[in-house]
Formats: C-alpha cells, structure tokens, sequence
C-alpha cells in the first residue's frame, strides 16, 4: 500500500525564472520551489525536478517513487522527450495521480492524455480571476469557502477543447467577462488526472493560501489508494472453461 501521505513529484520547465529577471524576482526559488513550499507546509512528501535535467529529472526510478506528479509547461512543451511523455503517460494508466497545471493543458502528456487539442482562448493582461466553488463536497474543495479570487492572472477562456470532464469542481470568472472549466477531474485506465487552471508565470499565484490548499487537496485525492500496478494491455486470454460439444 502506499505512504500514508502521497509522495509528490512536482515538475516544470524552470526556464522563465533563470532567463527573465522579473519572473525569477516573483519566483526566486522557481514555480517548482513555491509550489513544493507550500505542499510541505500541508504536510506532503514533496520533491521536484525541471526540464534541464537529465531525462527531465523524470526517470523510471524517479517515477517508480512518485505517487503524484504535478506539471507545469508553458513554452517549451515540444523540448520535452517523447519517449520520456510515454514513459509518464504509461504510469498514469497504472495508477499514479497526474495534476496538469495552467498552460500545461497545451503539453504533450496532458494532450495525450485527454485525446484532443486542449485548445482556449486567451489574453494576458493581469485581469481579476474569481474561481467558483461548483462541487463543495468534493475533496478537493475541502477548506474553501463559495469561491476565492486572484488579484491578477492570465485570462483563459471558453470554448475549452477538453473532453467532457469527469467532474467539475471549479469555474472561473474573469474581469474581461469570460468564463472556464478551471478544476477539472478525469480517470485515465487507473490514474486520477486534475487540470487546476491559475499559475501564469508573470504572477505569484503559487504564494496564495486558496491555491496551495487546491493543490494539497488535489495531491491527496489524485494518490493512488493501491500500489501502482502495470497498465491494462492486450493479451490472449485462454478460455476458463473446457468448449463444450
């Protein structure tokens, strides 16, 4: 069985921060940094890894003790390596919870995951974003009140190219009007995948107390319940019974 608290990998690309001063002031520690400090302060077992390392830090020995991985991409989802994307989609369909944050509805695992393009709209200009509460009773809502908001964010907005969600557990307004599916909850062979939408880099979402208490909900509800398994494949399957005559 697994740890009583899920082991967390949380994964970004760490780009922004190291080449554009203004996103590394916001993120001294990069978005891995801010967003693995405040699932420790929820008490998970959290570790990190970033594009740039080898195999993107995402082994098959890194994955073996990762219960959830968390992934943030923005720019340079097509750096990463498709047999590594393989690799994590493969211990998604075994069971390891998957939470696909902002604009990593447009990365390869996520789209692989979903089957569509994962399209929006889109306009950056630090608009409010006000996140309903659509599903109070979800785990993943536990702590919340009615809805929160975020000063300024990227605005996404509908129609949004995703499959129909399993679950909704939260929607967003935004300033300019628009609306989307911002907490969205889908199973893929035995894995739990949550789409959790705020976390541009140019503001400090991954600091707000509402945003952190999603993610170590999400990481909660995402961990497997079972040791992983392999995925379900193909086989010959020889009959139980004798054929009758």
């Amino acid at each position: 069985m697994r740890n009583a608290e899920p082991r967390v990998l949380v994964w970004n690309e760490y780009r922004h921060e190291r080449n554009h001063p203004e996103i590394a002031a916001i993120y001294p520690d990069g978005m891995h940094g801010a967003i693995a400090a405040g699932l420790a302060l929820h008490g998970l077992d959290v570790r990190t890894a970033t594009l740039d390392e080898p195999e993107h830090g995402l082994t098959e020995a890194a994955l073996a003790k990762t219960d959830v991985l968390i992934w943030w991409g923005h720019m340079f989802h097509d750096a990463v390596d498709d047999a590594v994307v393989e690799r994590v989609r493969r211990r998604v369909l075994a069971g390891m919870g998957f939470i696909a944050l902002h604009s990593s509805q447009d990365s390869k695992i996520f789209k692989r995951l979903m089957g569509t393009d994962c399209t929006v709209r889109w306009r950056d200009e630090g608009e409010k974003e006000r996140l309903w509460v659509v599903a109070p009773e979800h785990p993943i809502a536990q702590g919340l009140g009615p809805y929160f908001e975020l000063a300024r964010e990227e605005m996404y907005g509908e129609p949004f190219g995703i499959p129909t969600p399993d679950e909704l557990i939260l929607v967003s307004w935004f300033q300019g009007g628009e609306i989307i599916r911002s907490g969205c909850t889908f199973k893929r062979g035995f894995g739990r995948i949550f789409y959790f939408r705020p976390g541009h880099e140019s503001f400090p979402t991954y600091f707000d107390d509402n945003v952190r208490r999603v993610l170590a909900n999400g990481c909660r509800w995402a961990a497997p319940n079972i040791d992983v398994a392999e995925p379900l494949q193909n086989k010959n399957q020889k009959a139980l019974e004798p054929s009758g005559g």
